[in-house]
């Protein structure tokens, strides 16, 4: 007689969502493959996982968004290389950026910023906003003659976690010189905050056709031009190296010919320029040097000399009075896998609201974090004169 069948199994009890969604906050946020291979389970997972709840949870779990990837721009005498990626992104994890189709376009855009999840490209003629996690992306013509400009948020009280459908604000800066007198002026205009749903009207492949149909249809225009700030007589310089946004304000290096420094100050509420010294006036804090928005809400400046890296931090006392310390010295051949000390190292780029820089060595880009002096390569030896983090969590949904 055969033996009776066993009995029937029960399906295991699902889990409550609360829980599934404990389980997905310990995904790490710079390794986004664990969450699209999660979200690819089940239609429930990917519900949890692209809803607005799970990802304010996932934000707050882990605090500041990863970088993703980096952007960067050539010296004048080194590049562009046919090899190139699209819009001079490299990707740092194995996220994909979605990237506008190679249509030419993108060897004469280059980037000028990044912040808040999206990417400012530009040249001289107009400038595009890119966000590399939906693709969508559209072109702006600033109605100044510009030699520097600004990508952010415009949402008020955003924490910046997971904000790049949102509104975005434009700056742009430029310089007139008077060839009667030698004096320079600064201006500064700022776009209206343009809204998600006007960037979804620019999801085209092709951008002279969307920039024509954005212009016609949401955008509301820019700010009134800012009163003209004087400069010292000569010839100043917006550096290539993006601005920095410290206090609701942006900072913008200038040089000029005569190799002295300063930072030009845009107060994004009272839409004013005013300039800032700098804490030294030797040549060596002319390059390789940057400015940084540091871990503590100050405004920052590295340099370097030689292999020491010199942080300097921009204090405001009690009073109201502002002024330059030394933050830290660091022989930067005591961490680094430094071969060949006679190379010249340079300062690259920063992370805002952090205390990490990326230098350029012998061996290759580095990241180091100024706190912890850890460091790990990013990318083999090029000559790269800035790199822009890409910081964003990853979020293909909306």
């Amino acid at each position: 007689m055969p033996p009776p069948p066993p009995p029937p199994t029960r399906p295991a009890p699902a889990l409550p969502d609360e829980l599934l969604e404990e389980i997905f906050l310990r995904l790490p946020p710079d390794e986004p493959e664990h969450l699209v291979r999660t979200s690819l389970a089940c239609k429930l997972w990917l519900g949890l996982l692209s809803g607005a709840r799970f990802r304010g949870l996932y934000g707050e779990f882990h605090g500041a968004p990863p970088m993703l990837g980096f952007l960067y721009n050539w010296f004048f005498c080194s590049g562009p290389k046919e090899d190139d990626p699209v819009a001079n992104f490299v990707s740092t994890t194995k996220f994909g950026a979605l990237v506008p189709d190679g249509d030419g376009w993108d060897r004469q855009y280059t980037p000028w910023d990044c912040r808040h999840g999206r990417v400012l490209l530009g040249d001289y003629t107009g400038l595009i906003v890119w966000d590399p996690m939906t693709g969508r992306r559209m072109k702006l013509e600033p109605p100044v003659g510009y030699v520097g400009a600004a990508v952010l948020c415009a949402a008020r009280g955003c924490d910046h976690r997971a904000c790049h459908e949102g509104p975005f604000r434009v700056v742009v800066i430029g310089l007139d010189m008077n060839e009667d007198d030698g004096d320079c002026v600064a201006h500064a205009c700022a776009s209206s905050p343009v809204t998600p749903e006007w960037s979804r009207l620019c999801s085209d492949s092709h951008f002279d056709g969307w920039s024509r149909a954005c212009s016609d249809s949401r955008f509301d225009g820019w700010s009134k031009q800012c009163s003209g700030l004087y400069l010292l007589a000569g010839d100043p310089k917006i550096d290539a190296l993006p601005p920095v946004l410290v206090d609701d304000a942006l900072h913008f290096r200038l040089t000029d010919d005569d190799e002295r420094v300063g930072i030009l100050k845009y107060d994004l509420s009272s839409n004013c320029l005013s300039m800032i010294d700098v804490p030294l006036t030797r040549l060596a804090i002319v390059w390789p040097a940057i400015l940084m928005a540091l871990e503590d809400g100050s405004l920052g400046l590295a340099h370097l000399d030689g292999l020491t890296l010199y942080l300097w931090s921009r204090q405001i006392d009690s009073n109201g009075v502002a002024s330059w310390t030394q933050h830290k010295v660091i022989d930067l051949k005591e961490p680094l896998p430094i071969q060949n000390p006679k190379k010249r190292i340079s300062v690259i780029g920063s992370v805002e609201g952090h205390d990490i820089i990326f230098v350029n060595i012998d061996l290759g880009i580095y990241e180091i974090d100024l706190k912890t002096l850890r460091w790990k390569k990013l990318w083999k030896r090029e000559k790269f004169r800035s790199l822009i983090p890409y910081m964003s969590f990853y979020n293909r949904q909306g």
